[in-house]
C-alpha cells in the first residue's frame, strides 16, 4: 500500500479533520479554535475563521444539508452552514466540561449525540436549542461516542476515561454491556462489519481489543510498538484498519476466524 501524502504547514495542533466529498473540501479544527477549509485537490486554503475560544475537538459533517458541527473544550457545540458563507446559525450549550466527540444519528440526521468529560452524552436536534435527553452512564469523563446498528436495532458505543466502554440502546436509553479490559482510558473505537460484528476499542493503554458486537466477547488484543492509541480508522467493504499512535500510524488487516 502507498500513502502518498501531500504535506500543508499548520500553526497550531490539529485535532479533527473531515472530507467534504461534494465540494471537494478538507476542513480541520485546530487548538487555536480556527476552522481551516481547503481544496483537497490543489490544497488551495478555501477559508479559515475563528471558531471557537479553546481547543476544537470534533467535527462533523451532516450527510445531505450544508452544515458542519464543532464542538470545543470552551463547551459549546456550534453548526455552520457553508452555503451561508459559514455562518454559525446555532449554539448548543449544556455541556459543563470539554465536548469531546459528537455523532449524527444515522437513522435521522437531525439527531446528533455529544460526548463530554463532564460524564454525559446528550442528544440535540438541529432545529431547536433545547436538549433533547441525557444520559449519565460512566464514572468519568467521556472521549467518544457513536451510533451503529446492528440486527436492525440501533446502539449507541461510548468510550471512558473509567477505561470501559458502554454500549447502549438507543430506544430505551440503557445500557446493555459494559466492556471491561483495558487498564487505561478508552479513547476511540469502530463498528466494523467484514465477514461478523466487530467493535473495536482503541486506549491509552497502548493496546487495542476486538469485541463480537453479539456475544459481547473479547476476541483479541493488538499491543501498540507506536504507544497510545488515540483513534481508528476503518476502510469500508475492506477488512484494513489504521490506527493513530503517539509515535506513527499503523496499517492492518482484521481476519475473521469465523461464528
Amino acid at each position: 500500500m502507498r500513502l502518498p501524502f501531500t504535506h500543508t504547514q499548520i500553526p497550531t495542533h490539529i485535532r479533527s479533520a473531515r472530507f467534504i466529498a461534494r465540494k471537494e473540501w478538507i476542513v480541520i479544527g485546530a487548538d487555536d479554535g480556527f476552522i481551516r477549509v481547503y481544496n483537497y485537490n490543489t490544497m488551495e486554503n478555501i477559508i479559515e475563521f475563528k471558531a471557537h475560544s479553546d481547543f476544537i475537538r470534533s467535527l462533523i459533517v451532516h450527510p445531505s444539508q450544508s452544515y458542519l458541527l464543532s464542538a470545543s473544550d470552551d463547551k459549546h457545540i456550534k453548526l455552520w452552514d457553508w452555503e451561508k458563507g459559514w455562518e454559525c446559525t446555532k449554539t448548543f450549550e449544556g455541556h459543563e466540561h470539554y465536548v469531546m466527540q459528537l455523532a449524527f444519528n444515522p437513522r435521522d440526521a437531525n439527531v446528533f449525540a455529544s460526548a463530554s468529560l463532564d460524564r454525559t452524552i446528550k442528544f440535540w436536534d438541529l432545529g431547536s436549542l433545547d436538549l433533547r435527553s441525557s444520559i449519565n452512564g460512566h464514572t468519568e469523563g467521556l472521549n467518544s461516542v457513536e451510533f451503529f446498528e446492528d440486527d436492525g436495532k440501533l446502539y449507541i458505543l461510548t468510550g471512558s476515561d473509567d477505561h470501559t466502554a458502554k454500549v447502549w440502546d438507543y430506544e430505551s436509553m440503557t445500557c446493555v454491556q459494559t466492556l471491561e479490559s483495558h487498564t487505561h482510558n478508552v479513547t476511540s473505537f469502530q463498528c466494523v462489519k467484514p465477514d461478523a460484528s466487530f467493535i473495536i476499542t482503541g486506549s491509552e493503554d497502548q493496546t487495542v481489543r476486538v469485541w463480537n458486537a453479539k456475544t459481547y466477547n473479547l476476541d483479541h488484543v493488538f499491543t501498540s510498538k507506536l504507544g497510545r492509541v488515540w483513534t481508528i480508522g476503518f476502510i469500508e467493504d475492506s477488512s484494513k484498519i489504521i490506527l493513530g499512535c503517539d509515535e506513527g500510524m499503523l496499517v492492518g488487516q482484521l481476519i475473521s476466524i469465523g461464528y
